[in-house]
């Protein structure tokens, strides 16, 4: 129960702190903003006691206790301080929360993200009780998607963040916000809208009393959803439990293979409609073109967050429910994901090179990177008969890596363009230069940055773009290829970036007289990023101690779900003298053939 509360308290910290705000008098500025940050830094430090070290003892009081308790354990594959409790009894809803290797590096990614954006905040001055409220009740909706394992509470969280981010940008943005925030809403509202069908196919088809008991309390129900399912009864125990969801899903004989729409089965039209609306928020090609406007638009702290934060719960909803909870689906269109992932990458890289606004290079270049996230998620590398796990493991490492890689540095570019367009309020790339001359520290700190995104080795960049080529190579030589190539690509724009604005003779735009020093705070948020950039990219294990067993018990979950169904395909529909003769490749070609004449066959 320790916690549970711990974890609570994590997640609605910020909007009890937004509650706090409404009773300040406006005209108090400086009070709200010192407010904002010092409540951004109790959740960060608070998501950095799950990682403190705490083996020695637990103290005697029950408060020493519990904080000794809420320690993550890391190693240990499972979820952790996770407990459901009853909350919409009629549709068996709950309350329910929990932690593992995938959601801790998120979890911690968006609340120090959130520090450092609220100090960046110093420079909005508009409605600033207003922001400040907001930007708490974003990070509560942030925090709930990674710590929701209830698929019904996940979209509530998740739709809890769309309604601050449509006023952060609509209200606060740039010249054209009105523009940018209601195609950002439009856009989020589609995929929203997809998730909710694919919610409530994958509920109505779900049945709790399938599932072997051991089995449900595997899954963390609650004690009452438990003993509904132990006692007799005819009608389905329909449940939105996202583990026992997984358990389901991977059944031989899983419900969710019953046939819908067009000859394909629930898991199949489930994970497709998951899948677009999760592509969107990463954003993936053909609905990307959302980003670019919103980031344009936003205020600098917002683009931190929206680039650092929001962009991975595309990638974190894919790894989290699309592939434990579809996996027939998942299976089938490997190859419709990683071709997606590529041409992101590709497209990204060439849109950004294109580009003479500063921000909007950048935008494009988060289109680019996070294609490395989703073909190291899609890259099922697994052969029938040999069950070679360690690639796909591989991919999936990398691509979470490469998301809390791109957390850093796409924030630390954001702050450093905002840094810049404070001063001489334009973002021409064709104006600047020689800003080395002038802010020799800012250069610096920009130059650490930008060379992490571009996957210099040292930095954070480089462990998860590598990562992700390896696993692409043993499920398509072509399409590592062409993602290894990005790489060039990345290193043109983010070079010519670089000479561009800060190398050259001279600054040639307006404003050149405002063009001063780093202020105390400024410098502290982007030598914290540089210094994360650096630390991440020389000490990767430092994320992998936590992260690699859950991320690779998913893939082994895959792996036995495809191991069951090959035996149960050969078991229900051939004698046992077929059976010899036949080869698991063959037998789960009756499935999908496109996977493996696509991936590692080649």
């Amino acid at each position: 129960m320790a916690g549970l509360i711990f974890l609570s308290a994590i997640v609605f910290l910020p909007a009890l702190g937004a509650l706090i705000l409404l009773f300040f008098p406006a005209s108090a500025e400086t009070a709200i903003r010192r407010m904002t940050l010092g409540i951004t830094l109790v959740v960060f430090l608070m998501t950095l006691r799950l990682v403190f070290p705490g083996d020695g003892p637990a103290g005697e009081t029950l408060l020493e206790r519990s904080i000794h308790d809420v320690r993550f354990v890391a190693g240990e594959p499972g979820y952790q301080h996770a407990l459901a409790v009853p909350w919409i009894r009629s549709f068996n809803i709950e309350y329910f929360l929990g932690i593992d290797g995938i959601s801790l590096p998120l979890v911690l990614l968006t609340s120090f993200l959130s520090l450092l954006a609220a100090a960046a905040s110093w420079s909005v001055t508009k409605h600033v009780k207003a922001y400040s409220v907001l930007f708490l009740l974003l990070e509560t909706g942030m925090l709930g998607v990674f710590l929701a394992l209830d698929f019904f509470l996940f979209y509530v969280f998740w739709e809890v963040m769309l309604l601050p981010m449509y006023f952060l940008i609509g209200i606060w943005g740039g010249p054209r916000k009105e523009y940018a925030a209601i195609k950002f809403f439009l856009f989020t509202l589609v995929g929203s809208v997809l998730m909710l069908i694919a919610l409530l196919m994958l509920y109505f088809a779900s049945d709790v009393r399938k599932l072997p008991e051991q089995a449900r309390r595997e899954s963390l129900l609650s004690s009452e959803m438990i003993v509904k399912s132990l006692a007799p009864g005819e009608k389905p125990l329909h449940t939105f439990n996202l583990v026992a969801l997984a358990k389901l899903g991977q059944m031989p004989d899983s419900p969710f293979n019953e046939p819908a729409w067009l000859g394909k089965s629930i898991a199949w039209w489930a994970f497709l409609l998951l899948l677009v609306g999760f592509l969107i928020k990463v954003p993936s090609v053909p609905v990307h073109t959302w980003l670019p406007d919103a980031h344009v638009e936003a205020p600098t702290p917002i683009s931190m967050i929206l680039a650092g934060v929001l962009l991975k719960m595309g990638g974190y909803g894919i790894i989290r429910i699309c592939y434990p909870v579809c996996p027939q689906g998942a299976y089938e269109l490997a190859w419709f994901v990683c071709g997606l992932g590529v041409v992101s990458m590709v497209y990204g890289a060439l849109a950004a090179m294109a580009q003479q606004d500063f921000k909007r290079l950048v935008a494009y270049s988060s289109v680019s990177h996070m294609g490395y996230v989703v073909l190291g998620l899609g890259a099922w590398s697994l052969v029938p008969g040999i069950w070679d796990t360690q690639y796909w493991k591989m991919g999936m490492n990398g691509a979470m890596f490469q998301m809390i890689a791109h957390g850093i540095s796409s924030a630390g570019m954001f702050f450093m363009v905002g840094v810049l367009y404070d001063r001489v309020h334009h973002r021409d790339l064709d104006q600047f230069g020689g800003i080395f001359g002038k802010m020799p520290a800012y250069t610096a700190l920009a130059i650490v940055i930008f060379f992490a995104a571009l996957g210099l080795p040292g930095l954070c960049g480089f462990i998860g773009e590598v990562l992700v080529i390896f696993a692409a190579f043993s499920y398509s030589r072509v399409l590592a290829i062409i993602g290894a190539s990005v790489v060039i690509l990345t290193a043109g724009y983010i070079l010519w970036t670089v000479r561009r604005v800060y190398l050259g003779a001279e600054y040639r735009g307006p404003h050149a007289d405002a063009l001063t020093p780093l202020s105390v705070r400024e410098f502290a948020v982007g030598a914290t990023l540089a210094v994360a950039a650096v630390i991440f990219g020389v000490f990767p294990q430092t994320l992998f101690r936590y992260m690699a067993p859950s991320v690779n018990r998913t893939v082994d979950e895959m792996a036995q779900w495809m191991k069951a169904v090959s035996i149960n395909v050969v078991d229900s529909s051939e004698e046992p003298a077929e059976k010899s003769r036949r080869e698991p490749t063959e037998v789960l070609g009756n499935l999908s053939g496109k996977v493996l004449e696509a991936g590692s066959q080649q």
